[in-house]
Parts: structure tokens; sequence; C-alpha cells
């Protein structure tokens, strides 16, 4: 409600009258020479009482004016509420899947041997840009376009990266984890944890280092359609990273697991089940709340079919985004890049340009 202060005639005045009035002095202020002298002469001289009434209408101007913008700005928060709902439902049907997981190492064709003979890789393709120093390679179990892969990167003249401690491992799923182990033995290959079951489920796993020191799990599973299965990042707030991939990554929150004689809680995040696809493993140390990241991980590569949606939706969640939503120089293939609450770097491409840069 408006309350409208009498003017000094005693008559009221109505809302009417007002942007009438208001438009009376809209159009004199559009004459900047006159209004100084109308003012100040003529109407205080020859009408005050007028001039009072200019003062009230002013005065009840106001108050009109600050219900207005009241009104405008909950209208505002109640659009922005409908855009924050509608960007959020549409991360949850938008086609996503895990692309690459992209990372720096020193020797490139050691590693690439390492990767193939070991492990079971193949080298699915490279190129080099040497007018930007670096070599890409992309090495996985099955094609690009179906499956995760690793894209590993070897910059001109640098040998060496610290890992830090806030990267994990990636997770390698193997039909026998004994076998593989021997095998990586019989080829110089680091084990830093012997074959074993785990207490939750007695899967048999056993832990390795490539020649770059990034740790591997091995885990035994038969017939996976997706043995590149893990990638594991330790967070500081598992809750809020949780909501966060939940949210603007639109990922599922498979399960989740304490594990207090490790001082833990794990949370598996995904697209897919997590025997079937790969997963996202985040990693609560207790009260341990930032972690070195290195210099050596870079990034998680997502598909999406719309890179400026996605870009809104992660604003929207509270995410950082270091690039803005666009095409890349000369191959066109639109991209966005974001933070996720712990500084952790995720690129999401555009699906279909995604399918024409493998062509």
């Amino acid at each position: 409600m408006v309350r409208i202060i009498p003017m000094a005639s005693s008559s009221s005045i109505n809302l009417a009258s007002l942007r009438q009035s208001s438009a009376n002095v809209a159009r004199l202020s559009a004459f900047p020479r006159l209004r100084p002298l109308f003012l100040s002469h003529r109407v205080s001289a020859l009408f005050p009482a007028q001039l009072f009434g200019i003062r009230t209408y002013m005065k009840q101007r106001a108050e009109v004016n600050s219900f207005e913008a009241s009104t405008a700005g909950n209208m505002a928060c109640a659009s922005t509420t409908i855009s924050q709902e509608s960007a959020l439902e549409w991360v949850k049907r938008d086609k996503r899947r895990l692309l690459h997981v992209v990372y720096r190492v020193g020797d490139l064709e050691k590693t690439i041997k390492f990767y193939t003979e070991c492990l079971g890789m193949k080298l699915l393709r490279r190129r080099d840009i040497p007018e930007e120093r670096y070599t890409n390679a992309f090495l996985g179990f099955g094609p690009e376009d179906s499956h995760f892969v690793v894209e590993l990167t070897y910059n001109y003249g640098v040998d060496k990266y610290d890992i830090g401690t806030g990267f994990g491992h990636f997770g390698i799923a193997v039909e026998d984890v004994s076998k593989t182990v021997d095998l990586i033995k019989a080829k110089g290959g680091k084990v830093i944890k012997e074959p074993g079951p785990v207490s939750d489920d007695n899967t048999v796993i056993a832990f390795i280092e490539d020649p770059d020191g990034y740790k591997f799990k091995l885990l035994e599973r038969v017939l996976t359609p997706e043995p590149l299965c893990q990638v594991m990042l330790r967070v500081g707030d598992l809750g809020r990273s949780i909501n966060f991939y939940e949210k603007a990554f639109g990922m599922e929150l498979l399960r989740k697991q304490d594990n207090p004689e490790n001082k833990c809680t794990v949370a598996m995040m995904g697209y897919g089940p997590e025997d079937k696809s790969t997963v996202l493993e985040l990693t609560y140390n207790y009260g341990v709340h930032e972690y070195d990241k290195g210099n050596g991980y870079a990034q998680i590569a997502i598909g999406t079919d719309d890179v400026y949606r996605t870009a809104e939706a992660i604003k929207i969640c509270g995410g950082k985004i270091i690039r803005e939503p666009g095409p890349l120089p000369d191959i066109n293939t639109k991209i966005t890049a974001c933070l996720d609450p712990d500084g952790w770097k995720t690129v999401f491409v555009d699906n279909i340009d995604f399918t024409t840069e493998l062509e």
C-alpha cells in the first residue's frame, strides 16, 4: 500500500495525476537552461502554494518509485529463480560423457611404451604442435567416440613434474590383477601395493606407478566395457563437492563410503553404473581441507550438447568459469572451462564438434 500525503490545498492526489505531473517534470527536464529559471524565480516568487504542492508531490513520487522498484526487484528475483531451476533441469537432460583426462609427462615415448606393453592400452592418435612446443598422445582401451581415454602432454624440454598431494590415482579394470602385476614387474614397472582383496567387497586390487610417478589402481573386474574406470581426486569438503557435481555437472552419486580405519570418506560420482562406465572418485581425508595440486595433473574433459548453457549452470552453482564458452581458434571446437570448489579444472566440449574433430 502506497501512502499518499495531502497537498497544501487539502485536495487528494491520485496515481494518474502523479504520472501526469511526472511527465510534465520530465518534459521540463529536457530544457536544462529554462528549468532553473522556472523553479527558482517564477514558481517560488509567484506561486508559493503551488511550489509546496510540487515539493509534496516529489515526496509522494519518491514513495511510488520506491514501491515500484521493490515490486520490480521481487519480480526479478522470481525470474532468476525460475531461470536457475530451468538451467539445473537442463543439466540433468544434457547428454554428457567423460571424454578424457589430461596430464603432463616427462618422456612421452617411455610412457607410451609402458601404457601399451604393461597396461594394454592402444595409441589412438598423436599430434605435435611445434609452434607451441608440445605434443599430445591419446591412449585408451577403445575408440575415443565411445571410451574414456588419457591425453598425455609432453612439453618440449620439460622432463619432470610435481604431481602434488591432491591427485590420487587412475583406476584400470583388468581380468587378472596378479598376472598384470607380474607383467609390470617383468617390464621394470614399480608396484607399490601387492595384489589383495579390499575389506568392503573383496575385490582384488593392486597399486602401481607409471614412469612419471602417477599411481594406478588395478581392479579385478571381468569383461568390463570401460577398463579405464576411475579418476581419484582429493577434496576438502565432500558434501560441498557432491552437491556441486550433482547440480553443476549433472553427475549421480553412485555410492558413498566412510573408511574410519583409513581416516577418509569416498564418494563415487558419474554418468552411469560404476562397473560399466568411468567414475570420478572424490576422497575426503579427515581434517584435511586443502591440497597441493602440483603441476602434473591438468583436467578432465566432458562432452555436452551446449557449452553456453553448461557455463550458465556452472555459474549458478558457484563454479568459476575460467574460459568463457566459444570456439577454439583454428579447429572451431566449442568449449568452456571451469574450476570446482577445490580448484580442480574441467573442460566441457561440444559433442558434435568433438565427433567432427575425430573424423
